[in-house]
């Protein structure tokens, strides 16, 4: 995700500068919740303390042994968690030794260490916006372009969703999305009611959990300490009162599998444990499709077993993304954001892109934006930092581009969260949503990378899914058959099958 600054007028921000969303407006954590300071703080290296002594462990078959428990638990360890149906488990508390007493079992095909994705956190020179927006607009959910800041979205407009709505294609309530992410602002305008906390899960540890409780007491521990879940959220499904998203009725799951870490950086991560836990958890309650705008990449060698002979992370991975697709659920992922040639990456692995059974997003954007509003410029360019090829792009949606060399950026804009412990978007946290008379105040965050594209992909494979029901082939097949083809004729490294196509999709 890449993010960029635009300055504001302090009137925008009821008479608050950006520049005091500082360590002056920092919110104070209350430490009493969690026994004192030293539980909420971590050094630099928080997220490799998160992974520490944690392991995965891929069986020979597909059921856990009834003795597993009982036997990491002699080794001084504990299972995070165990799925009989897939035979893949993770267990905490090892070190290398007790990995490798863990690994010489006899129904053991492999043990790995845990490991962790990130998400580029925000900084100075890299947030673009948080605008306060009164009650301007009586918009509602069946008229997403009433929304306020609609005129700056031109992403919907690229994938036609604007034409999809006007036709009552909005979504339907009984399809359900989860969001595996930062978490969500279940609480903004413009999720309000949108996500079912009920089935909405943290898979991140308790200290993680805690941390919610400390800054905010009585919240949902699915609640976005950072801003990245919640912005990918309400691109997928919006109430339409700040902005749009692709649909307005659809159901959202919360997946909490990445934490915001600390100060300074704020750099997400996302535990690899937590990550397929997630997976497992959504396939297994009938989730429909499933967004993952998080990842990274490595070499193949890197991903060899304790006990194994091969690339050992990598089978885990694939056994899990076609246990996610033998029961029903869809898979979309983000391409990254490294300009990577996938086609011709030697050794290299995309998590997630290059999994089986996944659905992998490029991103597009305009070239320039002559104001906020627009006109926006080559909106169908492939971005500048989009990861690419034509063996493992399947579809392109937007995500914001720009030229780097002229310096000039556009942008996919969406709620923040108002749960964020990010200083800088500190403003974020005086949102505010009455659902008894609708009244609302709220910011927006304007950002770019594949992980804004990969939300287009799932509200569109969500629309498809209202239609066509539980069904991931003939989800992705409807999503490429009626994808716009730009570029090269046919399969195209920057777009794959094509950019998306929302009206389309449904039918249109």
């Amino acid at each position: 995700m890449r993010l960029r600054t635009l300055s504001l007028p302090a009137a925008l921000l009821g008479g608050i500068a950006i520049a005091g969303c500082s360590a002056d407006r920092a919110l104070t954590p209350n430490t009493s919740a969690v026994g004192g300071p030293s539980a909420l703080v971590a050094g630099a290296s928080d997220a490799d303390a998160a992974v520490a002594g944690n392991y995965l462990v891929r069986f020979k078959g597909n059921a856990i042994p009834k003795d597993f428990a009982t036997k990491v638990a002699a080794l001084g360890g504990e299972v995070i968690f165990a799925h009989d149906g897939v035979g893949i488990a993770a267990v905490s508390g090892l070190d290398d030794a007790r990995a490798d007493v863990l690994a010489a079992r006899a129904d053991v095909q492999a043990v790995d260490a845990d490991a962790y994705t990130t998400l580029e956190g925000p900084d100075d020179e890299q947030i673009e916006s948080a605008e306060s927006f009164g009650d301007a607009t009586p918009a509602t959910a069946s008229n997403p372009a009433a929304a306020a800041i609609y005129r700056r979205q031109w992403n919907m407009r690229a994938i036609s969703a604007d034409s999809a709505w006007r036709a009552g294609k909005l979504g339907k309530s009984t399809t359900r999305v989860g969001i595996l992410d930062t978490g969500i602002d279940y609480l903004s305008a413009d999720l309000y009611g949108r996500v079912d906390l009920a089935a909405s899960r943290s898979f991140l540890s308790a200290a993680e959990n805690r941390r919610v409780q400390a800054y905010f007491p009585g919240a949902n521990p699915i609640a976005d300490l950072n801003f990245h879940g919640t912005h990918v959220a309400a691109t997928v499904v919006s109430n339409g009162r700040v902005a749009a998203g692709v649909t307005s009725g659809i159901t959202l799951v919360g997946l909490k599998v990445c934490s915001p870490r600390t100060a300074p950086s704020f750099q997400g991560s996302c535990p690899s444990s937590g990550t397929l836990a997630a997976i497992l958890y959504a396939a297994d309650i009938g989730l429909d499709v499933i967004n993952m705008s998080l990842g990274g990449y490595f070499q193949r060698v890197q991903a060899s077993a304790r006990g194994g002979d091969g690339p050992s992370y990598l089978a885990t991975i694939n056994r899990v993304k076609n246990y996610a697709n033998r029961k029903g659920t869809l898979v979309v992922v983000s391409a990254g954001n490294s300009a990577i040639d996938l086609d011709h990456d030697g050794n290299g692995y995309a998590s997630y892109c290059s999994a089986a059974a996944v659905v992998c997003v490029s991103a597009t954007g305009p070239t320039r934006a002559v104001t906020t509003n627009g006109p926006f410029e080559n909106i169908d360019a492939p971005a500048y930092y989009s990861n690419y090829g034509r063996s493992a792009i399947n579809v392109a949606a937007p995500g914001g581009g720009g030229n780097p060399a002229a310096h000039t950026y556009t942008f996919v804009s969406a709620v923040c969260s108002g749960f964020t412990i990010i200083p800088a978007y500190a403003v974020c946290r005086t949102r505010t949503f009455n659902p008894a008379t609708g009244a609302w105040s709220s910011f927006v965050v304007g950002a770019q990378g594949t992980s804004m594209a990969a939300p287009h992909v799932t509200g569109v494979a969500a629309l498809i899914a209202g239609e066509v029901g539980h069904n991931p082939s003939l989800i992705q097949a409807r999503l490429q058959q009626s994808a716009d083809d730009l570029g090269e004729p046919g399969t195209d490294p920057a777009y794959g099958k094509g950019r998306v196509n929302a009206a389309r999709a449904a039918g249109l």
